[in-house]
Parts: C-alpha cells; structure tokens; sequence
C-alpha cells in the first residue's frame, strides 16, 4: 500500500486523482464541520469550488430543504444561513437538508479530487475509524492536505501523518512517499497535544482572533467520531455502516 502526501491541491491537476482513492483533509475547519453536519442528520453535503456556484445550486434546490453554508478568510458568506463553524451545524438547523457548502480550502480541495475512484473526509474527529478503513481497503492513498490559500498548512500535514500513523498500526506493509513521512515526522514533533498545536498555527491564531476559539477545540477532538464521509462525485454522504463493516473485516484479518 502505497501513502503519498499531497501538501496543497494546486501541485496537480483534476486528471491527476483519476482512478484513486483519495482523502482530504482541512483540519479547520471545512472537514470537521463536514462530519458534525452529517452526524447531525444532515441528508447531503453539496462541496463547491466558487460561491457563484453555490448560489446557482441551492437555487435549483427546494429552499426550505436546503441550506447554504460557507465562509470566506473566517467569516460567514453574506446572504449564506450558515458560515463554517462545526458549532452551527447543529441537529437542530440540519437535520434532512442538504447543505451547500462553500470554504476558502476545503471545498475546493475536495472537488478538485472529484475525479478519484473513492473519495474519503478526514479530520482529527474520525481518524481512527477512517485508517482502520482505509488499512482494509489496501489501496494506495492519496491524502490531500487542503492548505491555506495554495500554501502549506501545519494542521492538515499533522493529520495527514496522524492517519498515516493509524493505519500503519494495521497494515505495516506501507510504502511512503517522502511527503508521507515528512507528514509522520510532523506529527511525531507537534501532534501530542492537537489542542495546543492547532492553536499555534497560523490558522488558528487567525480563527481566535476573530471570536472562533471554541471552534478550534471541537476541531482537536481526537477520535470523537466513527463517522467516514465520502463523496460521490456529486454530494458527501456517511458511507453506511463504515465503522462496523471494518471492525469486523479487521477482526477477521487478524484470527
């Protein structure tokens, strides 16, 4: 199985996933608010690339099911119900909507991926339950770390070598990519304490200091989820019985 790690989405083009299962990461906060909407009882969550387009989708929708969501550099979108903090998408404002969902990173990296055979979301809140499957599937992997405006983001590498480390612990037949290990070096120096880490980051200073701190903790919950949410090529949906079906094919694996 092979892991390479992908420190931003502008290094490739589109073509490049074609045929791959892929991961994408964009650990504050897009990928954590993605797994709290759905766990809330969200039907869908539509990713977009523009804020144009987001318009133009939920106008083709029946409003009162849909719910537009987003933010740009921190900020909730004008006109938009929701902007991009996990702590508004709550059952009770989510629940059987789908979601149109526009971020400044997250949303772009994971439709730029859309192209990939298997196309999962991660953050810090599934890690476990997402290596465990992804060790099953015995694919090579792609993780993509969204970034921040096309540049290098600590949080997402940090993850990125957290799952790596993860699913090492049930497929130890790994081969890693530089990145990949640069990533597994990173989290090794900086990842024993996600809470401290994420508020050290670049991003994380700028999300504290426009009234997000709260986010950035529900952002560090590690393993706080069983949820594994994918894309379809048109919408993120939970992949049904995810955790469960890799329990046991795990158990199975190892008697």
């Amino acid at each position: 199985m092979k892991i390479n790690v992908l420190f931003s989405p502008v290094s490739v083009d589109e073509l490049y996933f074609t045929g791959k299962t892929s991961v994408v990461i964009d650990a504050l906060r897009a990928t954590t608010t993605i797994i709290t909407a759905l766990e809330s009882g969200a039907k869908e969550i539509i990713p977009v690339g523009t804020v144009e387009f987001a318009v133009k989708v939920s106008g083709g929708m029946f409003g009162w099911q849909t719910l537009l969501g987003g933010e740009r550099n921190t900020k909730k979108i004008e006109g938009f119900a929701l902007g991009n903090s996990p702590l508004e998408y709550s059952a009770e404002i989510v629940n059987g909507k789908t979601v149109v969902l526009y971020t400044t990173n997250g949303t772009k990296a994971i439709t730029k991926a859309k192209f990939s055979s298997k196309l999962f979301i991660g953050a810090f809140l599934n890690i476990t339950a997402l290596a465990k499957h992804l060790a099953l599937l015995n694919r090579d992997l792609e993780i993509i770390c969204s970034g921040r405006s096309n540049n290098f983001s600590m949080e997402d590498s940090i993850c990125a070598g957290k799952l790596i480390s993860e699913i090492e612990k049930v497929n130890e037949d790994l081969i890693l990519s530089d990145s990949a290990k640069a990533s597994q070096a990173l989290n090794k120096s900086f990842g024993k304490s996600i809470l401290k880490m994420l508020k050290d980051t670049e991003h994380g200073k700028l999300l504290i200091e426009n009234g997000f701190e709260e986010d950035i903790v529900s952002c560090s919950k590690l393993n706080s989820s069983n949820s594994i949410p994918f894309f379809n090529g048109q919408a993120i949906k939970l992949l049904p019985d995810s955790v469960e079906s890799s329990q046991s094919g795990l158990e199975a694996k190892t008697n």
